[in-house]
């Protein structure tokens, strides 16, 4: 009777671990097929690298341009940096000059002179990158000299990183342009005064402080 038991016990136990081994080596199975089933991971789409410009930008050398024409990739031009002498080379079209042009000016352009060749074109102009574009600080400031424009950089962004020193008259601050001079009151702007004052700036722009 006592073997009979024993003999009982051990079968079981055989059983139990041998089910337990096929339950486990089943869903080892199962996960591997799933596994198998499922689509590879998909990549993230790449972003396309850009700056904000404002709408009166004006392009120069060494910006980096994209220019798309819709439905139509023979005539884009994924990335095309302005040379020094201002101009870009394009597909159908040749040179093609840049400098000093806003972005809607240069779609305008590049449109006109694409209805040669394309029927009812639609151009779109994206700056990837703005390079070498540079405005100018002088006077009681603690580094002046040039600086670098950044996107769409402002009269006073520029003085921040140029630093006043304790010898400034901001409220005498102007910026040159063309020979027109722009005044801008430093203590009105950074109080919400006149914040048209604080205009966007130009390559070539100098900032004097007195």
């Amino acid at each position: 009777m006592g073997w009979s038991r024993q003999i009982s016990v051990n079968r079981y136990r055989i059983t139990g671990t041998k089910s337990l081994r096929h339950t486990a080596i089943g869903l080892v199975l199962v996960s591997a097929l799933a596994a198998w089933g499922q689509a590879p991971p998909k990549k993230a789409a790449a972003k396309t690298q850009s700056v904000t410009t404002p709408p009166e930008y004006r392009i120069g050398p060494g910006d980096v341009l994209q220019i798309s024409v819709f439905k139509e990739p023979d005539a884009s031009v994924p990335e095309a940096t302005v040379r020094s002498d201002g101009k870009i080379s394009m597909p159908f079209l040749g040179e093609v000059e840049t400098h000093g042009l806003t972005v809607p000016e240069l779609e305008k352009s590049l449109t006109q002179k694409l209805l040669r060749f394309l029927k009812d074109p639609e151009v779109s102009v994206l700056v990837k990158s703005v390079q070498s574009e540079k405005v100018y600080v002088i006077g009681q400031v603690r580094h002046g000299g040039p600086i670098r424009i950044t996107g769409s950089m402002r009269v006073l962004q520029a003085l921040s990183e140029a630093g006043l020193d304790d010898f400034a008259k901001p409220n005498k601050i102007y910026v040159l342009r063309n020979q027109v001079k722009y005044p801008f009151h430093y203590k009105d702007v950074v109080q919400g005064k006149h914040p048209e004052e604080n205009i966007t700036l130009q390559p070539g722009d100098t900032i004097v402080v007195p």
